[in-house]
């Protein structure tokens, strides 16, 4: 009975990603790979999708708006979350989700966290651990709870870290500090609950690599993140490629409307309606004038439209 009972509280800590291995990833690289089995292409060691640089170069110039229906339309209706702080106004962040997960301090579960990350070479506050394990295009995804007085998950040393190891920003549903230190970090963005002078206190890491929730939405490891104004959208990764080549069309579809609302040449009723063959046959005409608008391959945008309904 005692047998049991002991198999079973080990089996619920390690789902809470409490007693997992070395490598700092607190579910097993199957479970991750299960979890993200939609996903078809190149993965990370550690199990994580790895989303191209090209699609990560892409979907900087989509909008939220775009994603946001094109996911909507596929059944995917949390993965947004807005109401953000920035650190900076004009810099987008984008990359492949690298997710770390944070509870209130819970003194016996910390110790054995910070034990068993020590004996494997960890060093510090757990905050810090996530950080090496970034890599150039990936976007260090917290969920601190959304505390925010010593809910500070970094200042402007760790924001500096995370900078040169990922080229990237962070979204946090908690605060950070040293906000004037973080401003100097040319390049780098945060998207943050609030700013607050104070240093961390009773929060621990409590899973690395996890699927996690960000306000209203979910995030998976190896996620497309995409943070702007408006908000955050999390792109599961097997979308990734559909979603941006889509919001790129709408995109295209969108300029050429407006040129042709301007210069009278179809009505609003015209434009907002399904698409007449003389509208088809307008719009096509006006991308072989305008190629520098199209910011995908010709041959994937004209395989694309066959598909598509207008």
């Amino acid at each position: 009975m005692k047998l049991k009972f002991l198999n079973t509280l080990v089996a619920a800590i390690s789902m809470l990603g409490i007693l997992h291995s070395a490598n700092a990833q607190t579910i097993p690289k199957e479970e991750l790979i299960f979890l993200t089995s939609e996903w078809k292409g190149e993965r990370f060691p550690d199990g994580r999708p790895k989303v191209s640089d090209e699609l990560i170069k892409r979907v900087r110039n989509i909008t939220i708006e775009e994603a946001w229906v094109v996911l909507q339309n596929e059944g995917y209706n949390c993965q947004f979350d807005g109401n953000w702080k920035l650190l900076k106004d004009d810099i987008v962040v984008a990359g492949r989700a690298l997710t770390a997960q944070f509870m209130p301090s819970r003194p016996d579960v910390e110790k054995l966290v910070k034990d068993r990350g020590n004996k494997n070479g960890r060093a510090g506050n757990t905050n810090s651990w996530p950080i090496e394990q970034l890599s150039k295009g990936d976007v260090y995804v917290a969920d601190g709870f959304g505390k925010i007085a010593s809910g500070t998950l970094i200042g402007d040393n760790l924001g500096t870290s995370i900078f040169a190891k990922s080229g990237n920003g962070v979204v946090f549903d908690a605060s950070v500090r040293d906000l004037e230190g973080l401003s100097k970090i040319e390049g780098f963005n945060a998207f943050v609950r609030d700013f607050d002078p104070s240093f961390l206190k009773d929060v621990f890491l409590s899973g690395l690599n996890v699927p996690i929730r960000i306000g209203r939405a979910i995030v998976l490891p190896g996620d497309l993140v995409l943070a702007k104004k408006e908000g955050v959208i999390f792109i599961p990764a097997h979308m990734a490629e559909s979603v941006i080549l889509t919001a790129e069309f709408l995109t295209l579809r969108d300029k050429f409307a407006i040129q042709m609302l301007k210069e009278g040449k179809f009505s609003p009723g015209q434009i907002d309606n399904q698409w007449t063959d003389e509208l088809k046959e307008g719009f096509l005409k006006w991308l072989d004038k305008n190629p520098g608008e199209i910011p995908m391959k010709r041959a994937e945008l004209d395989e694309y439209m066959k598909k598509r309904t207008w």
